[in-house]
């Protein structure tokens, strides 16, 4: 089991878009096994790869109760977004201990390069869809709080360097 660092923000690679990946090789899939563990190990429901350092476009989710359903995915894209959208409570390991309520559509239809090297379409719903859409942000150089107006992140990165100062 491998965990790996977060990286802290401000970082400039959680602001950098990540390069796509060309084939799943056994590099990929030990960036994936490392992921799932730093997950499981938050815990989370997911994770890019920029998040620990690793500039492709990678991310696992597992929304699952019982743990151990992780969908790996290389170079997701969201093909179809619903026009319903579902609050949730965002965060990230990236700026620990803020959070906010971002509403995002509540299914989606994604592809990706599957574990097996192959193209696949999938649907999630709910929490699933929110965090492969926030994992997907993480790969396009965004994070959960862009999403929010200038005033209310700019008071949510304050608070946050105000918690990182005390540690």
């Amino acid at each position: 089991m491998t965990v790996r660092r977060c990286l802290p923000w401000p970082d400039k690679r959680l602001q950098t878009p990540a390069a796509p990946v060309d084939a799943i090789t056994d590099e990929v899939r030990a960036i994936w096994a490392d992921m799932v563990d730093t997950m499981d190990a938050m815990p989370g429901y997911g994770l890019g790869a920029p998040q620990i350092g690793v500039m492709l476009r990678l991310a696992v989710v597992d929304c699952s109760d019982e743990r151990g359903r992780a969908v790996l995915m290389a170079n997701p894209e969201v093909l179809f977004a619903s026009g319903q959208f579902r609050e949730h409570e965002e965060a990230s390991p990236n700026l620990p201990g803020v959070s906010a309520v971002i509403a995002r559509p509540r299914a989606v239809t994604v592809r990706f390069l599957n574990a097996e090297g192959e193209m696949e379409d999938r649907d999630f719903v709910n929490l699933w869809a929110t965090s492969v859409q926030h994992q997907i942000d993480h790969l396009n150089g965004r994070l959960y709080f862009d999403h929010l107006k200038p005033l209310k992140r700019k008071m949510l990165i304050a608070k946050a360097e105000k918690l990182r100062g005390r540690a």
